[in-house]
């Protein structure tokens, strides 16, 4: 059985240009083509689109995401290399939420601003002196 991309596309939920520039950079193989040079996927593309798909909707980097469909090639071998993988991304994600944490900190005191005037606006004072921020990390 043989799909064309306008069918992957459906089935995976993944845009055309998406699976060409996947297609591109070697995430997904470059498929067989009939001979007016249409684009034919096979069950095993699905799939692993579909895995590329999840991966990127969890926020993995196109690398990371190389790595995993390369391990996820050997079966046999440990999974300590995906966990290694997963776990930094998961403290990368960490890091962020505490700098979007932060930010939101900032932002909120910024607009307990009295409305006064601007002379003596908060949000414009914290704006012209990073120093007077509460969070020098956002």
């Amino acid at each position: 059985m043989s799909l064309t991309i306008g069918e992957l596309s459906r089935q995976t939920q993944v845009k055309i240009p998406t699976i060409r520039y996947y297609e591109q950079i070697g995430l997904l193989a470059e498929p067989i083509r009939t001979e007016g040079q249409q684009r034919r996927y096979r069950p095993e593309d699905v799939r692993r689109l579909n895995f590329i798909r999840h991966a990127r909707e969890l926020g993995f980097e196109v690398e990371a995401i190389r790595q995993l469909l390369d391990l996820a090639g050997d079966p046999d071998r440990s999974c300590g290399e995906v966990h290694g993988i997963t776990k930094t991304h998961l403290a990368e994600i960490n890091d962020k939420i505490a700098r979007l944490t932060a930010l939101r900190d900032e932002l909120e005191a910024m607009v307990a601003c009295d409305h006064r005037r601007i002379s003596e606006c908060r949000i414009i004072e914290v704006l012209a002196d990073h120093g007077q921020c509460q969070h020098h990390q956002h």
